[in-house]
């Protein structure tokens, strides 16, 4: 029996997932895929506060895809390397700090490069970023309390963070970035652009306030344990308060350093993911409707804007549109995707990774990822309650496979035909 009879037998939806230009006769032919004779990845599965797994050899798309569609990439892939060089200090135990006390990694500058990336892969600027100078910006921040409020010095804690804070949010202007349709502005995600604007995220802002509090301490005018009360609404601010004298609810409120990152670069996947509209669906199930991997009757009933969002952000890839406004950016979603898999958090950034790399055409690294997705997610099960859309999404991710899987076995589709959806592009400004 062929591979194709077969894979019908055992999905019986499976003619709704073959390519509109092939029928299943085309396919008899060819009873294996020598595209995946050899893994091109290998896991390794820890446990506790270990990462999850560890990869090499991972094959990201997006830098190189850009330098051969023309686009000079030198400061996106410096700016990457900046990043990893930070986040090769994340020890287990590091993972888990909380951080107000952080030592090892320097949570700005880790934030810093992540934004120079995104700002060198949508400005296309022959000069990188300064970095630098934005780490100084962070640091007079710190200098600055030491000018105007060193007469809480010596003063009980609480009197400190009050003062602190009056500083912070009150004296420097620094607040909570409001939702707009759901999401927050792209600036209030950006280190570089809370310095500047005062308006950022609550990651962005406890991120500063922990970057305060780390210089108190090498100064040695931090004389408690302080920690971080991190807003999990959409209007809090972060404060600060003894921790001698927290609560037990306090507890889900600490933000650690990897748990932070993590939230950094969530964010700005959410914010630039091509496929968006207000249903609470997940970013993979958006993306897996698009490209019809999902089974509709299963799905709550779409919107008229739901159904045009979908359709528009099918055509502008098709177009070899990177971005528009409110409409996502290939470009910088694919980046937050592959800094996500860096940090070695959650197996289900392969296959949201996986779905972007199908939309743009690369059908065999997409494949490799979702095989690499559905062997690393054992090691770490979900819990039946932490994602109500798992069935669904447990089925879009079998659909998207025996797709991938047909794609790659017709004639003509190999590693080097694959369509490059930044070859033909055409800039939305």
């Amino acid at each position: 029996m062929s591979s194709v009879v077969t894979l019908a037998c055992s999905f019986p939806w499976l003619t709704s997932v073959l390519p509109s230009s092939s029928s299943s006769s085309k396919f008899l032919k060819y009873q294996s895929c020598p595209s995946f004779s050899k893994p091109c990845h290998r896991a390794v599965y820890c446990c506790g506060s270990q990462p999850q797994y560890a990869v090499t050899d991972l094959g990201f798309v997006l830098h190189d895809a850009l330098d051969s569609s023309g686009v000079d990439t030198t400061h996106a892939r410096e700016a990457r390397k900046g990043f990893m060089s930070q986040i090769e200090r994340l020890s287990s135990i590091e993972r888990q700090t909380s951080i107000s006390i952080n030592r090892r990694v320097d949570l700005g500058k880790t934030a810093l490069y992540i934004a120079a990336e995104d700002d060198s892969l949508v400005s296309h600027s022959s000069v990188p970023l300064p970095v630098d100078a934005f780490v100084e910006r962070l640091d007079d921040l710190s200098t600055g309390y030491l000018s105007f409020y060193n007469s809480s010095f010596g003063s009980s804690p609480e009197i400190f963070l009050e003062c602190l804070e009056s500083y912070l949010y009150g004296k420097k202007g620094f607040r909570r970035s409001y939702y707009t349709r759901n999401q927050l502005e792209p600036r209030a995600l950006y280190l570089h652009s809370v310095l500047t604007h005062r308006s950022g995220s609550a990651a962005m802002l406890s991120l500063i306030y922990s970057e305060i509090l780390k210089m108190l301490r090498l100064w040695t005018i931090l004389d408690f344990d302080c920690e971080i009360f991190f807003p999990h609404d959409r209007y809090g601010l972060p404060r600060g308060y003894h921790k001698l004298k927290s609560k037990a609810s306090d507890q889900s409120h600490i933000m650690t350093t990897q748990n932070l990152l993590v939230e950094v670069l969530k964010n700005l996947k959410e914010a630039f993911w091509p496929f968006q509209h207000d249903d609470p669906k997940t970013l993979f199930l958006s993306a897996a409707e698009v490209a019809n991997c999902t089974d509709k009757s299963n799905v709550v009933r779409e919107s008229g804007f739901q159904v045009a969002s979908a359709k528009a952000a099918q055509h502008r890839l098709e177009r070899g549109v990177w971005t528009s406004v409110r409409f996502g950016d290939m470009r910088r979603a694919l980046a937050a995707c592959e800094r996500l898999i860096l940090l070695q958090t959650d197996p289900r950034e392969f296959r949201d990774y996986s779905i972007l790399l199908y939309h743009c055409g690369f059908f065999e690294k997409s494949l490799q990822y979702l095989k690499l997705y559905q062997e690393t997610k054992s090691s770490s099960p979900e819990s039946p309650s932490s994602n109500k859309f798992s069935s669904l999404e447990n089925d879009a991710v079998e659909r998207l496979m025996v797709r991938l899987t047909l794609i790659l076995m017709e004639k003509g589709w190999s590693k080097a035909s694959d369509r490059n959806f930044f070859s033909n592009n055409s800039e939305p400004w």
